[in-house]
């Protein structure tokens, strides 16, 4: 089962054209960026965001107006130009299974076509003419900042907590999630507590997400993951898997503190990780996060693409199967 033929089946037209557009708004400028659009705005990506953008769109106003296409555009290009900065700053050679922007453009090239990226979605997001919007996705980008900072400071830090794991998860995953989901509920002219039902679906379906991704890292093999498991472990990142057996195995602290620096400690704390119960907690974390989500639906009528926004929380839960 893949996304878009499955939970995505009400806008696959829709986001046959999100893609084909998206390649035209960002290449136009130059050869280098038309390049690089081609690379990052093709089929490889799931385009989740603009799917749910365009979901809640068909689900609260019964059809996709200009204006909701727009959207998903401008929150698929934030999106992107995050995954561009964060590679650059992860030193990440993969993803999806190919290389990184800037590994294959170069480091100048991938931070610039980031920058252009961010600052496209806010020439476009300014256009929308709708100051609720503008704020719902502006405050996204200072979040993403946040997130990849607060990050970077705690690496290899055992003391981090599960809270602030969670908080830092909204910032980096879910802030995107709910803005793209309430702004688009706010397009489609919906009362002020609906609209703010679709931003809490959003946040907890992007913190499922990720608590889901998270868990990938230690029972995903390489193929899959695009990446090297226990790559998240490697450069300090912990996650909830590592926060929830560090409670239980003291002996994954003393890894984690001296950062891996000795051979074999990599291999030592993913198998410890592995054996403990970590891993089935962070899974019933995300069952709770997807549950949730799924209570925020309740006042939306029957339609197909409500049934693809409640069926979203139980893919978001099938890939750990």
């Amino acid at each position: 089962m893949t996304l878009v033929t499955a939970p995505f089946a009400p806008v696959e037209e829709d986001l046959k054209q999100l893609r084909a557009h998206l390649r035209q708004l960002v290449g136009g400028r130059h050869p280098i960026l038309s390049a690089a659009a081609e690379y990052l705005f093709g089929a490889g990506g799931k385009h989740l965001r603009p799917a749910l953008v365009l979901l809640v769109a068909r689900a609260t106003a019964g059809e996709v107006t200009p204006q909701h296409r727009r959207l998903a555009e401008i929150t698929e290009m934030i999106h992107t130009a995050s995954l561009v900065h964060d590679d650059v700053v992860d030193g990440a050679d993969l993803r999806r299974n190919v290389p990184t922007v800037h590994n294959h453009f170069g480091n100048r090239v991938a931070i610039l076509a980031g920058d252009f990226l961010f600052a496209q979605s806010s020439w476009y997001l300014a256009n929308l003419d709708n100051l609720t919007v503008v704020k719902l996705l502006s405050r996204v980008i200072m979040d993403f900042a946040e997130g990849e900072i607060r990050q970077s400071m705690t690496h290899f830090d055992p003391d981090v907590s599960v809270e602030e794991y969670v908080e830092k998860s909204f910032l980096k995953t879910a802030s995107l999630m709910a803005a793209s989901c309430k702004a688009a509920a706010v397009l489609s002219g919906c009362p002020e507590e609906l609209c703010e039902q679709m931003y809490q679906y959003g946040r907890y379906l992007g913190l499922a997400f990720q608590v889901v991704d998270d868990i990938f890292d230690f029972t995903a093999s390489t193929a899959v993951l695009g990446k090297p498991a226990g790559s998240d472990l490697q450069e300090g990142n912990l996650t909830a898997p590592v926060l929830f057996t560090l409670a239980e195995a003291p002996e994954l602290r003393t890894l984690v503190a001296r950062k891996f620096s000795e051979p074999g400690d990599l291999e030592q704390a993913v198998a410890l990780v592995r054996m403990g119960s970590g891993i089935e907690r962070s899974r019933q974390m995300a069952q709770e996060y997807a549950r949730v989500a799924a209570t925020f639906l309740r006042d939306i009528p029957p339609s197909p693409a409500r049934q693809s926004l409640l069926d979203l929380t139980d893919y978001v839960l099938s890939r750990l199967h």
